[in-house]
This record gives structure tokens, C-alpha cells and sequence, in this order.
């Protein structure tokens, strides 16, 4: 039986002894969260924690939306540099990517040929010839590695880990961490080298979660344990603490921040995915150009809004009794008070307002309806820091 039958999970946690665990990474800060009990899924073959013993899922998403939270992710980022690599990435992603200034981030969306979906990322353009992809979990160094036959790029794995910190309070500890302050000119998706009781960190104003947030790049040469214990002392007076994966796939639901190889996949174009924003069809030659000019524009991907229980992944999702697509995400919102989703219908022409039925966590199935998402912040201005909006726990 698959996980995602609402009554077991696979996850991992450590034990004592040796065995069989090659491929497996453990990001730098593995040890500080062993004492929090964390149990972890596999993420670009990275250890991330999904949930910790010492908090409830839903002390984690009031933690988020009220004070700060930090996630050490399973994000794999990649090193491009060269004189090509503007234009491999170029031809790799949707988005026009010559115009990403350095200092700044874009967001990447890579398409096959047919134009289905490989997978998504943040990618940093460091210098005029050096970027890093952060990218989901997905097949992507050897897609890129094949794409570059050519090319006079070199494409490695800096052995790079990502952590987000998110919450209203998150630039609060950024500038009381940072050595001088808040960056200059921090805005939303933005690039900074700042230090850290004198050890010079890559920050970015992006994130999983649209809340307030940045994010920061552990790289080799760092000491995690100090940059850890910086961070949390930093960040104590305005609450900070380690939280996990399921705590934040809350808020990423309520946002419509989707997820690769669930919410969208192979077999969905950008568009199908409510992505089509993140096609620069007029630009120079890409994979999956061709195949996109004659794609259908209408979504496949919907919000689920559900009263009665919580949407179970993998659950069939009906309209008048016939099966028209899956659940992909679900979990109960407690700022929104009823069950949250994400479905992917197997064809578009749905929308939102349609009564639905999905079955749910607990067996049960439960009337719903379609909904567009995000199911807020429409405009996304609690991240771009136009909206501060921490909600009273319910």
C-alpha cells in the first residue's frame, strides 16, 4: 500500500550502527536537529525534515505565520560557469534568462521537447558567467550535462545546502545576524553576500513558503555549527526555531506554490500548471518552444477547498460521479479553518466554482469545490513585505 493512504508513512530517522545508506546526504546540520526528533523524506537523495518529535505540525505553521521559522531543505543546487552558461540556460528554461542581472534571482521552469514539465528552481546569477540552480527534486544535472554538448560551460555540484528562514520576523533577524545590518537594496528575489559573525554567506529574498523570508547557502568552507549557533541567538528574541516540511506544506498549499513530480510533472505543459506567466514564447530558441506554441492555455492544476475533511493525496477527485483527476496535495489549514488541496485534473475546461467530491483522510468522501489559487495574497505582497499580515491563533 503507498504512503499516501492516510494510515502509514515511510520516512527516515537514524539509528545506531552501520549499514546501508549509500547515496543518502545528510545536509551540515543534521546534528542540531537530531535532538528536536526529526524523521525525514528523501529529497535530491538529501535528508529534509518532514516533521520533528519536539512540535505538532500545527505549532509549526503558527510559528511560521507568526514569528520565524527556519527549514534546512533537500534543495540541490548546481554550479554553471563559463562563457556559455548564459546561453545553455537560456536554452534549458522557459523564461528569457539574459535578461536576469547579476545580483538578482529568476525563477526556472525546464520543459522536454514535448513541453512537458522536468523540474523547477531558483537560480542566482552570481557574475556575468557564474549561476546557481537550486533546484527541486528532479533529473536535471545529466539533462543539462546533455544539453551542453558544445558549449563551453562547466557544470558541477558545489556541495551547496539551502535553509530558508520565513515568518514575519524573518528580515528582523537577518539584520540583527548580518554584521552591518540589513543588505541594501533587499528586495524581493535579490542577491546579497552579507557576514555572519565574520563568515561571508549567499542570501536571497525568496522561499517556499510566501511569507516574509530569505534564504542562505551553507557552503563548504563555512562552520555550520557556527553560523547555527549566530542565527539562533540572533534570532531568539523574535522566536525562531527549526521547524519541518509538513508545517510549511500548509502554508505552501494556501500560497499555490507548487511542488515538481507531484503537483506538476512530465506529463504537464507550464501551462496545464497555471505556470504559462514563466513562458517567454518570444524569446530565442528553447526546449519545448515548439511544442508550447501549440499548447492548450487552460489549467489543469485547481486549488480544492473542502469543508468537510481534508483532501487525500492521491484521491480521486470526481465531478457528477465520474473520476476527473487526483488529489496531489492536501492538509487541513488552521487559518482558514477546512480542508485545503491541490488537484490535477486529466483535462482542462474546469472551472472554479465546480462542485466536486474528493475523498479524504479519513476514509470519508466530502462535496468541494474548485478554487482558484493562491487561496490568498493573490498578489503575493506579504513576501515583496507590501502586506504584513500575522493572524491571531485560532
Amino acid at each position: 500500500m503507498r504512503s499516501s493512504d492516510g494510515k502509514t508513512r515511510d520516512l527516515v530517522t537514524s539509528m545506531p550502527g552501520a549499514g546501508w545508506d549509500y547515496s543518502l546526504t545528510r545536509h551540515p546540520y543534521h546534528e542540531i536537529e537530531r535532538p528536536k526528533g526529526p524523521h525525514y523524506c528523501v529529497y535530491n537523495r538529501r535528508h529534509m525534515a518532514c516533521c520533528f518529535d519536539d512540535h505538532s505540525t500545527e505549532d509549526g505553521y503558527w510559528l511560521l505565520r507568526r514569528k520565524a521559522a527556519l527549514l534546512n531543505t533537500g534543495e540541490f543546487p548546481l554550479q554553471f560557469k563559463g562563457p556559455d552558461a548564459e546561453r545553455l540556460l537560456d536554452k534549458l528554461f522557459t523564461k528569457d534568462i539574459t535578461k536576469v542581472k547579476v545580483g538578482r534571482c529568476g525563477y526556472g521552469l525546464a520543459c522536454y521537447e514535448d513541453g512537458g514539465l522536468i523540474v523547477d528552481g531558483i537560480l542566482l546569477r552570481l557574475a556575468e558567467d557564474t549561476f546557481w540552480y537550486a533546484q527541486a527534486d528532479g533529473d536535471f544535472y545529466s539533462w543539462a550535462r546533455a544539453q551542453a554538448s558544445g558549449m563551453d560551460v562547466e557544470i558541477s555540484d558545489p556541495n551547496i545546502f539551502v535553509s530558508q528562514v520565513q515568518g514575519p520576523n524573518a528580515l528582523k533577524i537577518l539584520e540583527a545576524a548580518s554584521d552591518s545590518g540589513l543588505p541594501e537594496a533587499f528586495g524581493y528575489f535579490a542577491i546579497a553576500r552579507v557576514n555572519f559573525a565574520g563568515q561571508e554567506v549567499v542570501v536571497t529574498r525568496t522561499g517556499y513558503t510566501n511569507e516574509l523570508g530569505w534564504e542562505f547557502y551553507t557552503e563548504p568552507h563555512h562552520d555550520p555549527d557556527a553560523l547555527w549557533a549566530h542565527l539562533k541567538a540572533a534570532g531568539e528574541p523574535f522566536g525562531l526555531d527549526i521547524f519541518g516540511l509538513d508545517a510549511m506544506n500548509i502554508r505552501r498549499i494556501e500560497a499555490g506554490i507548487l511542488n515538481a513530480g507531484s503537483d506538476f510533472n512530465r506529463t504537464t505543459t507550464p501551462y496545464d500548471a497555471g505556470l504559462g506567466r514563466f513562458v517567454d514564447e518570444d524569446k530565442g530558441d528553447f526546449i519545448g518552444k515548439a511544442a508550447l506554441v501549440t499548447a492548450s492555455r487552460q489549467p489543469r492544476v485547481h486549488g480544492i477547498k473542502c469543508a468537510g475533511g481534508e483532501p487525500l493525496i492521491s484521491a480521486v477527485v470526481q465531478r457528477d460521479g465520474k473520476a476527473i483527476g487526483k488529489v496531489t496535495a492536501g492538509a487541513t489549514s488552521p487559518y482558514l479553518g477546512h480542508g485545503i488541496g491541490i488537484a490535477l485534473l486529466d483535462t482542462a475546461g474546469h472551472e472554479p466554482g465546480t462542485v466536486i467530491a474528493v475523498g479524504c483522510k479519513d476514509g470519508s468522501v466530502q462535496p468541494a469545490e474548485l478554487v482558484e489559487l493562491p487561496f490568498y495574497d493573490k498578489l503575493a505582497e506579504i513576501p515583496r513585505g507590501k502586506l504584513v499580515d500575522i493572524p491571531k491563533r485560532s
